[in-house]
């Protein structure tokens, strides 16, 4: 459980998305990071307060249902539904591109579906196999991330120069400073901050299926904000202490680059290998978590009836299937159009997130309105500071929202597809609504 929740934390978002981000904001990251890191943090605790109150494989779909109703458990479901589909797109377009780092002639969409097909075959056969492979995925990304800062940490030391430059703080302000580009492209890059940190709210996915939810649940919650400051911030400054920020670039690892100019042999290699696994982490986590929550859905009505489906070793096949569909149009985007794709999976995911991550706030929300009246007790494991810390961060999340405005031609058609989002959203709503209702009488 606790490496599930280390492996949510670490993705393609930092292992991959850095690179563009520091080139495009350079130190500010780190200060991007910090910040949306206490938001991702009030995210997950609040999670982990409704898990303590009720475990569930369901997860905040069923939380959704208890605190909100039907229409917001449709709401919240589909919407983590959308996440994880168009992230996986985004993953499954990662693995493709690093795959080529060892095949460069090979098509891009033949790794892709290579890995989706390996990946549905884990997550076909059983939860104790996922267990598994995302425990080796998490520790992969892990020791590779501590190897870093190790070898980062020796040279700053030892004030060892890389790609002939001296390492040390100077580089930061000799360079432009914490902000050297300005506080706007700071805030355009919260978006995909929001993005890397998808995944935390996995452990309130996982804890339905732990054996001992309410013992192993806030020590993995709990270590989410050492992870994310030691992973995430400390990784940033520490890559900007080494060199200088305009040395990293857009579709590069920040940390291939780092260890390219150190003179490493096959450090590149080693690394993309790294970020391939964390590709693959993401792919698998995405399969698992839909497939319950689809069921949850579907148990309820709002999700087609297949998706309910149970195998004897208890792998929600029918959800996690629907998902798998999707990911294969990652495939066929990997086809038509190899360079877009994984930018035009990235904006879509990013909306599932905040979706998401607002209905966990909100239902949080409800469960303390609820605990006020005397109708429930609230557990002793809580998020501090609510309710205030509810309504600062769905208003942190509303600006990033608002922030894709400003974010090229991809943020705009983001912005555009709400209205069209909303309207499917209703018609399905309308479309279950009587099925939902015969199933709760």
């Amino acid at each position: 459980m606790q490496m599930i929740a280390i492996g949510g934390a670490i993705g393609t978002g930092l292992f991959l998305g850095a690179g563009s981000r520091l080139h495009s904001s350079g130190p500010a990251l780190a200060v991007v990071y910090a910040v949306a890191g206490v938001f991702a943090f009030f995210v997950v605790r609040a999670m982990g307060e409704l898990v303590m109150h009720r475990p569930t494989s369901g997860s905040f779909v069923s939380y959704s249902r208890e605190f909100l109703g039907e229409k917001a458990a449709f709401f919240a479901g589909w919407m983590y539904f959308l996440n994880w589909a168009t992230s996986g797109i985004a993953d499954v377009t990662a693995v493709a591109k690093y795959t080529q780092f060892f095949w460069p002639n090979l098509q891009q969409w033949i790794p892709a579906l290579i890995a989706l097909v390996a990946i549905l075959a884990v997550n076909m056969v059983s939860v104790k196999l996922f267990g598994e492979m995302e425990f080796w995925f998490a520790a992969i990304k892990v020791l590779a991330l501590v190897a870093f800062m190790v070898v980062g940490i020796v040279v700053l030391v030892t004030r060892h120069p890389v790609d002939g430059v001296a390492t040390g703080p100077s580089l930061v302000f000799d360079h432009g400073g914490i902000f050297p580009t300005g506080v706007l492209p700071a805030l355009l890059i919260l978006q995909g901050v929001v993005f890397a940190y998808a995944g935390l709210e996995m452990v309130g996915v996982t804890a339905g299926e732990t054996a001992e939810p309410r013992k192993v649940i806030p020590k993995a919650v709990n270590s989410v904000a050492w992870r994310i400051g030691l992973f995430y911030v400390g990784s940033v400054v520490l890559l900007v202490m080494l060199l200088p920020w305009t040395s990293y670039k857009s579709g590069e690892s920040p940390f291939v680059t780092f260890f390219s100019k150190l003179g490493v042999p096959a450090a590149g290699g080693i690394m993309d290998l790294i970020v391939l696994t964390a590709a693959l982490s993401s792919v698998n986590s995405g399969l698992y978590s839909t497939g319950r929550i689809l069921r949850s859905l579907a148990v309820a009505g709002s999700a087609p009836k297949f998706t309910a489906r149970m195998s004897r070793s208890g792998v929600p096949y029918g959800g996690v299937l629907l998902t798998a569909s999707v990911y294969a149009l990652g495939v066929v985007l990997n086809l038509v159009v190899p360079g877009e794709a994984f930018e035009v999976a990235l904006e879509f995911s990013a909306l599932g997130i905040i979706g998401m991550w607002s209905m966990i706030v909100i239902c949080h929300l409800a469960m303390t309105r609820k605990a006020r009246r005397g109708e429930l007790e609230r557990p002793s494991y809580r998020l501090p500071g609510a309710p205030y810390t509810n309504y600062v961060t769905l208003g942190f999340l509303l600006f990033v929202l608002a922030m894709s405005w400003f974010n090229g031609s991809t943020g705009r058609i983001l912005i555009y597809s709400l209205p069209v989002l909303a309207l499917v959203l209703v018609a399905g709503w309308f479309g279950v609504r009587r099925r939902v209702r015969a199933l709760a009488e």
